[in-house]
């Protein structure tokens, strides 16, 4: 599900290069669509396996009661019904990254979403915490371990009543900063056994990322906004294969590798 309304983006290619290994790598075929959200106001219907819903450009808050959105959590409210439904014995995994990630903590009233003071860009710790410890798709991570972060708004303050209602878990934070007085940002969540989705980007390619950022035009844009030593710290930690391409490796493959054991065939 492409929420990237039209905007140039890395994210499509690297789920789409993580889904291709995947199937190869388990000897299975995947078959997989892609549909428009913010454009086109497409969504899929129940017949897949197993979602995906990437990140995107803009606010969060501003598209509330937008058509698109309606379409949306329509489809979600559906999915929904599917997993709890107890006749329903084969069930659809859900992944939804950064931006769907944030629209899912508004409409569950799970946190508080808000925008930055300033952009968060690079590459950073994340810490898992209790609840994350047994979390199959983080099988495997180090501790802490290493994501791409991109983002302009936030998910802070978690609501616990609500979580406990629902069911949802805070799986993982953001880097501890004893010396900044903020409140650290929750950067996953299980909402459901059957959904999970992260503030980061787990499809993010370590060398395809390091190539984009060396671009004469993109550097110069990271070299305007943060920094040349930013932009260093950045191509660092990209080419190091225990940090970025390590956790790519990990996430969404145990999140399809989920898919496969709920599932005899799988289609994304």
């Amino acid at each position: 599900m492409d929420l990237y309304e039209g905007f140039a983006n890395q994210g499509m290619r690297c789920i789409r290069e993580i889904i291709q290994e995947f199937a190869a790598v388990q000897g299975i075929s995947i078959h997989y669509a892609e549909y428009d959200v913010r454009l086109k106001n497409e969504v899929p219907d129940l017949s897949y396996d197993a979602y995906i819903s990437t990140g995107g450009p803009g606010s969060p808050l501003e598209s509330e009661g937008s058509e698109w959105e309606r379409v949306y959590f329509n489809w979600l409210s559906q999915l929904e019904n599917w997993n709890n439904d107890a006749q329903n014995t084969i069930k659809k995994p859900a992944f939804f990254i950064c931006h769907s990630f944030q629209l899912l903590c508004r409409h569950f009233e799970l946190a508080q979403v808000s925008k930055r003071k300033s952009t968060s860009f690079g590459v950073f710790p994340v810490h898992p915490i209790l609840a994350g410890d047994g979390e199959p798709v983080f099988k495997g991570l180090k501790i802490p371990f290493y994501v791409v972060d991109s983002r302009d708004y936030q998910v802070i303050e978690p609501n616990h009543r609500r979580m406990r209602q629902i069911g949802a878990k805070i799986l993982c934070i953001e880097k501890d900063r004893p010396h900044i007085p903020l409140e650290r940002a929750i950067m996953a969540i299980r909402f459901s056994p059957w959904m999970i989705g992260t503030q980061f980007h787990p499809e993010a390619d370590g060398i395809g990322m390091s190539m984009y950022l060396k671009s004469a035009e993109k550097k110069q844009t990271v070299i305007d906004t943060h920094g040349i030593e930013k932009w260093r710290d950045m191509i660092k930690h990209l080419n190091d294969p225990d940090k970025i391409s390590f956790t790519q490796k990990q996430i969404l493959p145990n999140f399809l590798l989920q898919a496969c054991e709920v599932n005899e065939m799988v289609s994304v």
